[in-house]
């Protein structure tokens, strides 16, 4: 079993929720159970992913928890981007959000693809 709070991507996976839980504090009350959800629970469910597959045996279980993150986190990408476009996250804050959900997104695909060459 290892410890996901010490894996570099879980960190960085973690920041994203984070900083996505407060640029969606200032989205529209009436998308409280519209985008807002959506936004956290995406944003939530990559760490989330990476976390259940580090209590997984198997490495192949832990690749497939990790698969499964890599696409909230793609989730997240066009979410974040339809906030922007809808007026509701900056342009500015949506770079920020945007930058550190692309390095996620590169950094679950190496990870899954060392994963899949140790196995």
């Amino acid at each position: 079993m290892r410890d996901y709070r010490q894996i570099k991507v879980w960190q960085k996976a973690h920041a994203l929720a984070l900083a996505v839980y407060r640029a969606t504090t200032r989205l529209p009350t009436d998308e409280r159970f519209g985008l807002t959800r959506e936004l956290r629970r995406s944003a939530t469910s990559v760490p989330s992913n990476i976390a259940e597959g580090c209590g997984r045996e198997s490495q192949p279980d832990f690749g497939r928890f990790l698969s499964i993150a890599a696409g909230s986190a793609s989730e997240l990408d066009y979410q974040l981007l339809l906030a922007r476009d809808l007026g509701y996250v900056s342009a500015r804050d949506h770079a920020v959000l945007d930058a550190q959900a692309q390095e996620v997104k590169r950094m679950l695909n190496s990870f899954m693809q060392r994963l899949r060459a140790k196995g």
